[in-house]
């Protein structure tokens, strides 16, 4: 497509309803506007048109908090906040990237091994991704890319903008280059091995799959390879309430130690019956050698074990309330994740943190203000970033306000669900 070709199909009805249907009614305008500013930029960057628009989404966690790398059952879902992409190939054997404030990136695909000088960078995640197509059979051979992009989703956030950016960099990939050969389950596998295996994050799967499927999926990672996914159809307004982020004020950028602590407790505990992942532990079996567990592996371990165990029952019990239209019952159930994450697992407060808790005070502020209705909870890895809260919307001005008033400004981000993950616009 041409950038005149571009440039009129995003004028056509067919476009705006494309972003209708992403980023709501209300949102749709701006997204236009996005479109139009980043191919706008990305002909002032490369001197030449656009030939393609992208985007993938950021996610939110709803249920589940630390299963995932336990083979265990989580509940996701896509947000309408996302990376926007202007791209167009070449056959430069080069991917260059120009992120909107930040320095351009260039990555040679004649050389896809990891680069310890790149670990926790962009760059390790495009040539961590590009490596792992290339293995798969997508031949990048005197293939390239240039693309301009602008992000939505704040780093820091909870929303995980690194697998926004992965199922980003995977969709241009497989669209351009692999007739679209991989699908939404595959491209999440392989954001997944470049955060693992270039950029240095032992991260479990959910965070790529939320961004790549898309809508509200409840997942289970008993079989890795093979992951059962199931999408669901949830209307949080039709129930009458909003999803917000709450930005805490504690980044999690420097929270490695605390994130593989918990992924080793667990491991130590897995060991003491030969095994690596609590899904293949039987909780009976916990239950009946805990002298020898706890011995083994520490009463932290052991605590994080228990809230593994009730978390996957709870995620699966979460689906099936959405499923039902039952949304006291799922709400609940959110306030119970909750209370097992800051109880069991303890992922709120660093260790050893007394003066800095920001983020239990971010929970205590929001269950203050809503006084028993609605839930919040820790959204994510935890220690620090972000909570989630869903706030009735006759509550949702005086709930911002709040939190606003006593957290700083625009810590509060009202978000919606997407119903679709990494896609090509136009």
């Amino acid at each position: 497509m041409t950038y005149t070709g571009l440039e009129t199909y995003v004028q056509q009805a067919a476009f705006h309803k494309t972003l209708s249907r992403l980023y709501g009614a209300e949102g749709a305008e701006k997204a236009h506007s996005r479109c139009m500013e980043v191919m706008e930029e990305f002909y002032k960057t490369f001197d030449r048109p656009a030939e393609a628009l992208f985007s993938a989404p950021g996610r939110t966690e709803i249920g589940g908090n630390h299963t995932d790398h336990q083979k265990g059952c989580v509940l996701a879902a896509s947000v309408d906040l996302d990376i926007l992409a202007a791209v167009a190939p070449t056959q430069s054997g080069i991917i260059r990237v120009l992120s909107q404030g930040y320095p351009m990136i260039e990555v040679d695909l004649r050389e896809l091994d990891p680069k310890e000088e790149e670990i926790n960078t962009s760059a390790a995640l495009i040539r961590g991704v590009a490596s792992c197509m290339s293995a798969m059979g997508c031949d990048l051979r005197e293939r390239g890319l240039d693309v301009y992009m602008t992000s939505t989703v704040p780093k820091g956030s909870g929303l995980s903008s690194s697998a926004a950016y992965e199922v980003l960099m995977g969709t241009m990939l497989n669209e351009l280059f692999w007739e679209g050969r991989c699908t939404a389950v595959e491209l999440a596998q392989i954001g997944q091995y470049a955060e693992n295996m270039f950029f240095g994050k032992p991260c479990g799967l959910m965070d790529q799959m939320a961004s790549s499927v898309g809508g509200v999926v409840s997942i289970d990672f008993e079989n890795t390879a093979h992951p059962a996914v199931e999408q669901l159809d949830v209307d949080l307004h039709a129930y009458g309430y909003a999803l917000c982020i709450l930005d805490s004020g504690a980044g999690h950028e420097d929270l490695t130690n605390e994130y593989s602590a918990i992924t080793n407790e667990l491991r130590a505990v897995c060991r003491v019956f030969d095994k690596e992942v609590l899904r293949e532990v039987p909780e009976e079996a916990f239950l009946a050698e805990l002298p020898k567990v706890r011995a083994a592996a520490g009463d932290r371990a052991v605590n994080r074990a228990f809230h593994v165990y009730a978390e996957n029952r709870r995620a699966l019990a979460e689906k099936e309330a959405l499923r039902q239209g039952d949304f006291d019952k799922f709400l609940a159930l959110v306030r119970e994740s909750g209370r097992s994450s800051a109880m069991y697992l303890q992922n709120v407060i660093p260790t050893g943190s007394t003066a800095a808790q920001e983020l239990m005070v971010t929970i205590a502020l929001c269950e203050r203000i809503l006084e028993g209705r609605g839930a919040v909870r820790v959204h994510g890895g935890g220690f620090g970033g972000t909570a989630q809260a869903f706030v009735p919307l006759d509550m949702l001005d005086t709930f911002k306000k709040a939190t606003e008033a006593a957290l700083g400004k625009d810590c509060c981000h009202v978000v919606m669900i997407r119903p679709a993950g990494g896609v090509r616009l136009g």
